[in-house]
């Protein structure tokens, strides 16, 4: 396989919602999820912790596709300096929920740049703050019972069901559903990977730069 061949971009994450977010944007990428066990790393300060794991995450990949650009990333919730990860179990989505009703919690994703070949990397975190409402128990009841928390930090998601639970969001939006696109995509564009071509309509305007 000549360097041509390579994949320019890739997304090393599964998550259906970064892949969305990213894909709205109208940046182009290629999806090959990282195989980094997260357990291997111990919880940390937040906003070093999340971009240890991003960073990580995208290393694997970048080392298995050392001239492709590769994106990784992390998100997890943070209240009273604690992280909260995804449940395990209903009990324990229970009481995160229990936790973050009525109160103020943040959001943490960082997210990692890299290209293996030349050493070139970016790493960094963007918090958002979140408000919940009061829950009653019948509503935590009620959403435990859905499939929604079990695959998401916190037990939650902001851009499904989990919507009436947040009164406010102090930040990006799109931070709290898993990935920063305002910040992504400057850092794209500063790296040189994507340019805006004035004059030009809809997602055309947007180029990646491998297309000449």
């Amino acid at each position: 396989m000549t360097q041509a061949n390579f994949p320019f971009l890739i997304l090393a994450s599964k998550s259906p919602r970064r892949r969305y977010l990213l894909k709205q944007a109208g940046v182009e990428f290629t999806v090959i999820p990282s195989s980094f066990d997260e357990s291997a790393i111990p919880e940390a300060d937040p906003d070093v912790f999340v971009r240890i794991l991003a960073q990580a995450k995208a290393g694997v990949v970048s080392e298995q596709h050392p001239h492709s650009w590769v994106i990784g990333a992390d998100t997890i919730v943070v209240i009273d300096d604690t992280i909260l990860g995804k449940p395990a179990s209903k009990a324990e989505a229970r009481s995160m929920l229990s936790t973050l009703s009525g109160r103020v919690h943040r959001v943490l994703t960082g997210f990692s740049l890299c290209r293996h070949a030349d050493n070139r990397h970016h790493v960094e975190a963007v918090s958002t703050d979140v408000r919940f409402k009061v829950l009653t128990s019948d509503e935590i009841e009620w959403y435990v019972h859905t499939s929604e928390p079990f695959d998401k930090a916190g037990a939650y998601a902001a851009q499904g069901l989990g919507a009436f639970m947040i009164k406010h969001i102090y930040g990006s939006y799109s931070n709290v559903v898993g990935l920063p696109v305002c910040e992504v995509v400057e850092c794209l564009v500063r790296e040189g990977i994507v340019e805006f071509r004035p004059g030009v309509r809809g997602f055309e305007g947007l180029r990646m730069k491998n297309e000449g």
